[in-house]
C-alpha cells in the first residue's frame, strides 16, 4: 500500500495553531482567512483590539475553526515576548507564526515620507522595532513551541523593497514616500529569515514572502506608473498573498526553508 500523501492531505492545517501578527490589517485578514480555510486555529495579534475581535469573529463564522484576538503593542518588547504564553494557554501550543505586523507610517508622520535628509532617527528606530525586532523576539519566545510541533513553520512578510531599491520616477509629483527605514527593516527581515532557517533546522522551517505594492485606493499618477512597470500589469490584491503563505505554512513546502517568495507580479524580475 502506498504511503504517499495526497495534495489535499498535505495542504490540511487541521489541528495546527497559527499566530498571525497584524491580523486585523488588510493583508493579515486575508492570510488568516486562507489558513482558517485549511483548518488552522487562528490567533490574531494586533494593536487594534476592536478590529481584531471583529476579524476573529468573522473567521469563526466563515469557517469551522477557533479564532481569538490577542492585543499587543509591537513596540513593547516584553508584551511581544509574552505572546506565546498567552496563545499557549488559550490553544495549547503554536505550530505556525506569520509575522505580518508592520510599521508603514503615513505621509503625515514626522521624519517618515520625506526626503532622505529629513528622515529622522527616531522614526527609523520605531520602524526597526516593529518590522525587525518584534519578529525576532516573538520567534525566539516561541521557538520551543515551534520545535515541539513536529511541523513548525515561520513565515515573515517582507516587501519588494527588502529585495530592491525604489524607482523614484514613480513618486515624482506625489505625496507618497519610500523611507530608508522601511527598506532596511524589510531587507533585514529576509536575511534574518535565512539565518533562522539554518539555526532552527531541522525542526522548524523559516521562510519569507515579499509582496509587491497592494492596491488600496492608490492615487494617480503613481498607480499608472506602477502598473506600467509591472509585468503582470496590475498592483497586488490582499488575497494574492494567502496562497503563498498557505503553501509555506503547510506540508506542501515540507522541504522548503530559508527562501523568500516574491509575490509581486514580476516587479523584481527586471
Amino acid at each position: 500500500m502506498s504511503t504517499e500523501r495526497s495534495l489535499r492531505e498535505m495542504m490540511s492545517l487541521d489541528g495546527r495553531v497559527a499566530v498571525i501578527t497584524g491580523g486585523a490589517g488588510h493583508i493579515g485578514r486575508a492570510i488568516a482567512g486562507g489558513l482558517a480555510e485549511l483548518g488552522a486555529t487562528i490567533a490574531l495579534i494586533d494593536m487594534a483590539a476592536s478590529a481584531g475581535k471583529e476579524a476573529a469573529a468573522g473567521l469563526a463564522k466563515s469557517w469551522p475553526v477557533k479564532a481569538e484576538m490577542f492585543d499587543c503593542d509591537f513596540e513593547q518588547g516584553e508584551a511581544v515576548k509574552d505572546l506565546p504564553r498567552r496563545v499557549r494557554e488559550a490553544f495549547g501550543g503554536i505550530d505556525i507564526i506569520v509575522n505580518c505586523a508592520a510599521f508603514v507610517g503615513t505621509s503625515g508622520l514626522e521624519g517618515w515620507a520625506v526626503p532622505f535628509e529629513q528622515q529622522s532617527d527616531a522614526t527609523w528606530r520605531r520602524a526597526l522595532e516593529v518590522n525587525l525586532t518584534a519578529p525576532f523576539v516573538l520567534i525566539q519566545a516561541a521557538a520551543e513551541d515551534l520545535a515541539k510541533s513536529g511541523h513548525g513553520s515561520v513565515i515573515n512578510i517582507s516587501s519588494i523593497y527588502g529585495l530592491a531599491g525604489p524607482d523614484w520616477r514613480l513618486y515624482e509629483g506625489t505625496a507618497l514616500g519610500n523611507p530608508a527605514a522601511y527598506a532596511a527593516s524589510k531587507g533585514g527581515l529576509i536575511q534574518m529569515t535565512r539565518w533562522l532557517a539554518t539555526t532552527l533546522a531541522p525542526k522548524v522551517r523559516v521562510n519569507a514572502v515579499a509582496p509587491g505594492g497592494v492596491f488600496r485606493a492608490t492615487p494617480e499618477p503613481f498607480l499608472s506608473r506602477y502598473v506600467a512597470r509591472t509585468p503582470l500589469a496590475r498592483m497586488a490584491r490582499e488575497d494574492d498573498m494567502k496562497g503563498a503563505v498557505a503553501y509555506l505554512a503547510s506540508d506542501l513546502s515540507a522541504y522548503v526553508t530559508g527562501q523568500c517568495i516574491a509575490v509581486d507580479g514580476g516587479w523584481t524580475a527586471w
